[in-house]
């Protein structure tokens, strides 16, 4: 089955250079599960280029001929979206701001999205195993005035794991992130998404858990003595185990072949000891997005 999701795998947990990368880098975590329409599964399929080898008395295609044929792999969405979500991961305040949509993928094994990189090694059925590489922007104190005297989070590049299974509409899946540099932590998620196509209509549901280690844990909701001084926060030990819960659900209307308006809505739950950090304002995080997006 091909899923009708862009997993913005998702692009986590992810925001500006200077502002607005990272926003743009959180908006792609947030929106890492079926939120977004996977631009290698819009509408029908593109007729594939067909390149077949050429007997002795044919002429070799040439090197434009080759590469014409190699771009037909690619299916390619661009598009873009005004996205509401909060602030930072814990705010109650939010923003709202342009969200650009983009995605592409060559062949069945090459992904690519605001969230990163994705290669399938091993496929057999429904099952795909894959490396996939990002970048976690950190997080800076002036994006939030609730943030000031906590200093920056360093962006650190990210490298992971994930493993799936589809069947039919269904699909359970299971991923590893490990930042280098900045919060050099760890995460995991678990879940479940499920995509139905009816008429022009595309319906997307997931739900997921995500896990992280002591020192992600300690960097995003810990408060140590230094920070505790400026912030006028309490001191904080965060630990590391389950961090939050979310469900996103998606509707786009394929419009044609070439273009899709999507609208997107879910909201996350912290958990643990995310949730009980002096930096959560709101346990809840909510966020909703509308999109328009053309595939090449």
């Amino acid at each position: 089955m091909r899923s009708y999701v862009l997993r913005q795998e998702t692009c986590t947990s992810r925001m500006t250079r200077s502002g607005r990368l990272r926003f743009v880098a959180l908006a792609a975590t947030v929106l890492s599960s079926p939120t977004v329409v996977h631009a290698a599964s819009l509408g029908e399929n593109m007729d594939a280029a067909v390149v077949t080898d050429t007997s002795m008395d044919q002429v070799q295609p040439g090197r434009i001929d080759r590469a014409f044929a190699l771009l037909h792999d690619w299916n390619v969405v661009v598009g873009a979206a005004a996205l509401m979500l909060p602030e930072y991961e814990g705010s109650d305040k939010f923003k709202v701001m342009p969200f650009p949509l983009v995605s592409a993928s060559f062949g069945e094994r090459v992904f690519l999205d605001p969230t990163g990189l994705r290669l399938d090694l091993y496929q057999d059925g429904g099952l795909r195993v894959g490396l996939k590489g990002g970048y976690d922007i950190g997080r800076q104190e002036g994006d939030s005035d609730y943030l000031k005297g906590l200093g920056d989070i360093d962006a650190g590049g990210i490298l992971g794991g994930v493993v799936s299974y589809e069947s039919g509409p269904f699909k359970v899946y299971a991923e590893v992130d490990k930042t280098i540099g900045g919060s050099d932590g760890l995460t995991g998620t678990l879940g479940a998404a499920a995509s139905h196509r009816y008429e022009q209509f595309i319906f997307s549901a997931d739900v997921s858990a995500t896990m992280a280690d002591d020192k992600y844990m300690a960097a995003y909701y810990g408060v140590n003595a230094i920070q505790s001084g400026r912030s006028g926060l309490a001191e904080y030990d965060a630990k590391g185990g389950l961090k939050r819960t979310d469900l996103k659900v998606s509707v786009t209307y394929m419009v044609n072949e070439n273009w899709s308006v999507t609208g997107a809505a879910g909201a996350g739950l912290l958990m643990g000891d995310a949730k009980d950090s002096p930096i959560v304002k709101d346990d809840i995080q909510p966020f909703a997005m509308l999109g328009l997006a053309y595939r090449f």
